[in-house]
């Protein structure tokens, strides 16, 4: 009678929705450049990048997606991480292309880490959102997510949302819907611009510089020679394709908008002097 019932479970979960479980790297993404200074441990379990002077590492998943609960867990670089950024997100390919960004800025040793976060629809980006967090991301790992459904965008650290980027075509603001995106992951040098604007160069004896990934988990819809693998009628039945910020999750990201962000495109007029763009103005 279980394993009838245990079928039964699977075959449901099978025709609503893709689950890529957790936990081996192998299966889920492939190493696409650094010689050798990417790394995959402990029998898939764990992915590594480093960068040194002459080249940082990154990754991307095998799989594209079109629309998806994506959870991944980093331990970013510790200790005088300046000019170096940790970046993950999930792009589209092309002039047009959609993107979905989170990016760690690194600093000098006991400065904060910068969380930097971005949204490009069809090409265009300067959607900047960037955030101190409220704990130290290089002394143990924490879990970085996007949920991305027809509705909204939203950004999440350890399950505290940061930051929701909702669905404004109604005001002519094109929104990632169409175009299928990979994971991608990259340790890089960025000290002509990731700390204080430049000002703060790469300290090359701290090399190699390392970050670590563990728990990958996607609840999404994966896209293959055209098509995806949630059918519109199954892909309404699983919470996260319609999911909203209920009202505590609505008062947690306020808490941290109030408290922990320290850059916000909507906010900044001298930026945009014809008038802020549109989706600033949606409550």
């Amino acid at each position: 009678m279980a394993s009838s019932v245990l079928l039964m479970i699977s075959l449901v979960v099978s025709t609503l929705f893709i689950v890529v479980s957790a936990s081996n790297f192998y299966q889920d993404f492939d190493i696409t450049w650094g010689d050798g200074r990417a790394k995959i441990l402990n029998n898939g379990e764990l992915l590594t990048l480093s960068l040194d002077k002459p080249s940082g590492s990154g990754f991307q998943s095998k799989n594209e997606y079109l629309f998806g609960k994506i959870d991944m867990q980093l331990k970013l670089v510790a200790g005088n991480s300046a000019g170096t950024v940790t970046a993950y997100y999930l792009s589209s390919q092309g002039s047009t292309h959609d993107e979905i960004d989170f990016e760690f800025l690194g600093n000098l040793s006991g400065d904060p880490y910068i969380l930097h976060t971005n949204v490009f629809s069809q090409g265009k980006g300067n959607r900047e959102q960037q955030f101190y967090l409220w704990f130290d991301p290089t002394a143990d790992f924490h879990t970085y997510s996007v949920l991305w459904n027809p509705q909204r965008i939203i950004f999440s650290v350890d399950g505290t949302p940061i930051r929701e980027f909702k669905n404004a075509e109604s005001v002519g603001v094109p929104y990632p819907k169409n175009q299928p995106m990979r994971i991608y992951s990259s340790l890089w040098n960025a000290d002509d611009w990731a700390t204080r604007g430049g000002l703060v160069k790469t300290d090359w004896t701290q090399a190699p510089f390392s970050a670590s990934y563990r728990n990958f988990n996607a609840n999404a819809c994966i896209w293959s020679s055209g098509s995806s693998s949630c059918s519109s009628s199954s892909s309404n039945s699983n919470a996260w394709f319609s999911e909203q910020l209920d009202s505590t999750n609505q008062e947690r990201l306020k808490w941290v908008q109030k408290n922990y962000m320290i850059y916000n495109y909507c906010s900044d007029v001298k930026r945009f002097p014809q008038g802020l763009p549109p989706e600033c103005n949606m409550s």
